[in-house]
């Protein structure tokens, strides 16, 4: 490369972290904290303690020792029932209140939309107690049950999201759907949910990600039953009972985390251009 052309590059990358100055140091931000857990995860425990910041020796042994220490594939199995079934009742139930709302005409439409975005203003604290007392009727306490049962019910935040996005689409499409002879239920599955796929991805990965990282409603609920903790829960019990070892700690993090990465990382695109769909700000 000739003095000319290397100077000529220099000035070009030079410009280009100047333009994208304020996303690289967002970037760092952000990323900072992950580096750092994951370095310190693979430090001893005397180096944990250190303000070393890179691992003198890589201990990859800290991440099967927080098996042997803790229930962890228990918290993950808890988890995972707990995202997952809370996930797909949700939208079982959310998507064809949303329908109903964007593409019906009944009088009382408007009424019932306010009354979900209503709900959405609604502190859970404020109906904890009734709530708590009406499932300890049932005898569910200390299970996940009563975080995940009320999502055949329907998530508010998921149905105005979803509303939101089915009135953009043309009701050209399902009149001719009505045309050649199908109902609502066939043009809702046939013809409206291909269509809504941007927007029911990213309701399914809030809901996903809210379940994930929940720590409210378990505590409340199964608090008291070691068996049905989730990751959340553990990770809390396990950083009171190892909070010397700071390695362990940052290593049961970071599998907790892995699982939430690695479904944004294959989801993003997707993600991304529902939220962008649904005016998620």
């Amino acid at each position: 490369m000739t003095p000319t052309a290397r100077r000529t590059a220099t000035r070009t990358a030079l410009l280009w972290v100047a333009r994208h100055a304020l996303a690289i140091a967002l970037a760092l931000m952000f990323l900072g904290p992950l580096v750092f857990i994951a370095l310190t995860a693979v430090m001893t425990d005397r180096q944990a303690l250190t303000s070393d910041l890179w691992p003198h020796t890589w201990d990859w042994g800290n991440f099967t020792e927080i098996f042997e220490k803790a229930p962890l594939l228990t918290w993950i199995r808890n988890t995972l029932l707990y995202s997952v079934l809370a996930t797909a009742f949700m939208l079982v139930s959310s998507i064809p209140v949303a329908y109903a709302l964007a593409r019906f005409r009944f009088r009382g439409r408007r009424l019932a939309f306010l009354l979900v975005i209503t709900t959405m203003m609604l502190p859970p604290q404020v109906v904890a107690v009734p709530i708590y007392l009406i499932w300890a009727r049932f005898h569910l306490t200390g299970t996940l049950w009563p975080l995940i049962l009320p999502m055949l019910l329907g998530d508010a935040f998921s149905i105005f999201l979803l509303r939101q996005f089915l009135v953009t689409i043309p009701r050209e499409y399902s009149d001719a759907a009505k045309v050649d002879g199908c109902g609502e239920f066939r043009t809702l599955v046939r013809v409206i949910l291909p269509m809504a796929r941007p927007a029911i991805a990213a309701v399914a990965l809030f809901q996903f990600f809210y379940c994930w990282n929940d720590y409210y409603g378990p505590l409340l609920y199964a608090g008291t039953d070691l068996d049905n903790w989730t990751l959340s829960l553990g990770l809390a019990a396990f950083r009171s009972v190892h909070r010397v070892q700071w390695n362990l700690t940052m290593a049961a993090t970071l599998l907790a985390m892995a699982p939430v990465i690695v479904v944004f990382f294959f989801a993003q695109k997707v993600f991304i251009e529902g939220v962008k769909l649904t005016g998620v700000k």
